[in-house]
């Protein structure tokens, strides 16, 4: 990475910052780009350069958290498919409590960006990151179960909008109930993925 593109990505890292900051102190609506230049240091013409609008600065947010959850979880990964490997059939759950926990401890620290993201999940394609944080749980368990690769589409669609309801109801309930509960709250209402 030159120093050019080393100034314009630590740039956005300051706007990004400067964001999460006021999300701290206010609510969505209510931020201004002028206020996220102020705290950032940088001028309205810089923040255009970056971004369209405060909903990119939020879908960039977005991205950022999830990638710093999916690095927490890769070490995880070859576990969990040696898990669903040597479990007995029954047993292959895509609700995994050594992801799940952690994952709702992540959403609750950051439980107002989070509340925004899927409150305007449509326009920060929220989706697409949900999608690909299961990825690595979804395929293993399709793989063991054999389910058909033509169904799989369907049946993760299923899940992840399952588990997303689940998280939004959490949210705009402000995260009152503990971690725990709503971890059980899924695991008993996901089933397993059986095999025909």
């Amino acid at each position: 990475m030159n120093k050019s593109e080393s100034k314009y990505f630590n740039t956005a890292e300051r706007m990004d910052r400067a964001f999460l900051d006021l999300l701290d102190e206010k609510e969505f609506p209510y931020i201004s780009v002028k206020e996220i230049c102020a705290r950032a240091g940088v001028s309205r013409s810089t923040f255009y350069l970056h971004y369209e609008s405060v909903s990119d600065l939020v879908t960039e947010c977005a991205e950022y958290l999830y990638e710093q959850l999916e690095a927490r979880f890769e070490h995880r990964t070859s576990d969990v498919e040696e898990c669903l490997r040597e479990c007995p059939l029954e047993e292959v759950l895509l609700i995994i409590p050594e992801y799940l926990i952690p994952y709702l401890n992540f959403i609750r620290e950051h439980s107002r960006l989070f509340r925004i993201a899927t409150e305007n999940a449509d326009t920060l394609r929220l989706n697409q990151l949900y999608q690909r944080m299961y990825e690595h749980v979804l395929t293993p368990a399709f793989d063991r179960t054999r389910v058909p690769v033509r169904e799989r589409g369907y049946i993760a669609a299923f899940y992840i909008h399952g588990l997303m309801a689940i998280v939004n109801e959490w949210l705009r309930g402000g995260c009152a109930e503990p971690v725990e509960e709503i971890a059980t709250i899924m695991q008993q209402r996901i089933p397993p993925v059986v095999a025909r």
